[in-house]
């Protein structure tokens, strides 16, 4: 099939930013999507003229009802970074699309601002929580975010301020190449502007003294509201290593208590998802905290155990069995895990660790005693005080 669909990006400066082969495709299409900024920057167009449906969803549907006809979709900028060109990409065929990209928000910033592209975190907050920035907050950062309106910059602002990055110097950039483009500048800790609400967010990360700094992986325990039952952080990095978390990769984490071991694969890659079963309220309240606090609220909270709570859930790319150790958890879990995927199961108990043993024997994978000591204080001396041995089984599909 030729390819009638065309996904357009375009600037500020609407027609203006298009090349002269991409224009003769806009003017010869017969429909054109596009929200109602994109309208307004490409008013000479004869063509049918449709907004965005609400919910998006309803798009992919209106365009395969459009089907053999010229039809184009108006995005700002890059259509195949963080915008619609990607999901109309999963929907219908590449045989079908064609997309015309214009310069990114992202790559317009970075040259405003005089960085390097390569050296800086492009993030979006449009449509999504602001607090998925926090694992990327680290001394000399530079971000560049898209944004969800006028109120981020406040939000971002106060993030960064409660995380001790209060000096962090913020841009706002707006209309970037059109007629109204504007800059606003400020540092984080007292800002006040009142800003476009379609702009870019550009972010110098700058640590106060003092400042907790926090790792990606390997976060201290204090980092977590828990009462107490939660993998320690010695054990957490070793687990962390076997699950191997990997961009948008799903884990199943069974038994997720406070929810360590969920967060830390979240902010260990790009877009990683986690499903945590967790029977006990006050443990999914902490771990909801936690995941919002430590920049993974997207993780999914459900109240259920395994084996019976792991039907129907989308396939995982790892499995975590921290609590509700069974054979038949270990089955379903396996059964579903994607090719290539990991299970890791931790165990401290007598019991737990002789059902490892016959998991072990029965099924391979490599079986572990893990060990931890730290060192406290003995009176005026110090002595080493060992925590519970972990026994953890793990083997890849």
């Amino acid at each position: 099939m030729s390819k009638w669909l065309h996904v357009i990006g375009i600037g500020d400066d609407g027609l203006d930013s298009l090349s002269e082969a991409t224009r003769a495709v806009l003017n010869d299409v017969e429909v054109v999507f596009g929200a109602d900024r994109h309208h307004g920057l490409t008013e000479a167009l004869t063509a049918e003229r449709r907004a965005w449906p609400s919910p998006f969803n309803a798009m992919i549907d209106d365009l395969k009802a459009l089907r053999g006809r010229r039809v184009a979709v108006l995005a700002t900028g890059d259509p195949l970074w963080y915008s619609v060109g990607a999901r109309i990409g999963r929907e219908i065929g590449a045989d079908e699309v064609l997309f015309h990209p214009q310069l990114s928000a992202f790559q317009l910033a970075a040259c405003r601002m005089g960085w390097s592209l390569a050296d800086c975190e492009t993030l979006t907050v449009h449509g999504r929580p602001v607090e998925q920035m926090i694992p990327f907050l680290a001394p000399d950062q530079k971000l560049l975010l898209l944004t969800q309106g006028a109120e981020t910059p406040a939000q971002v602002a106060d993030i960064l301020t409660k995380r001790g990055f209060g000096p962090s110097r913020m841009t706002v950039l707006a209309h970037m190449g059109g007629a109204d483009e504007a800059r606003f500048d400020g540092f984080a800790f007292d800002w006040s502007a009142d800003v476009p609400a379609f702009h870019t967010l550009a972010v110098e990360c700058i640590a106060e003294e003092g400042a907790a700094i926090l790792p990606r992986t390997g976060l201290p325990d204090d980092a977590f509201a828990t009462d107490g039952t939660m993998t320690k952080q010695d054990i957490r990095a070793i687990t962390l290593a076997k699950l191997g978390p990997v961009r948008g990769g799903l884990l199943w984490d069974v038994g997720c208590g406070s929810g360590s071991v969920a967060i830390e694969w979240m902010r260990a890659a790009r877009d990683a998802r986690a499903i945590g079963l967790e029977r006990r309220a006050d443990r999914r309240a902490m771990a909801a905290e936690n995941a919002i606090a430590l920049g993974a609220p997207a993780l999914k909270l459900m109240d259920a155990e395994a084996p019976d709570g792991l039907a129907d859930l989308p396939a995982p790319d790892a499995v975590f069995i921290g609590g509700g150790l069974s054979p038949e958890t270990v089955a379903a879990a396996w059964t579903a895990l994607k090719p290539h995927g990991r299970l890791v199961a931790n165990a401290v108990t007598l019991e737990g660790e002789a059902l490892l043993l016959a998991l072990h024997s029965e099924m391979g994978g490599d079986l572990t005693r893990i060990s931890v000591s730290r060192a406290k204080p003995v009176g005026r001396l110090t002595g080493w005080k060992p925590s519970m041995p972990v026994t953890q089984w793990s083997l890849t599909k």
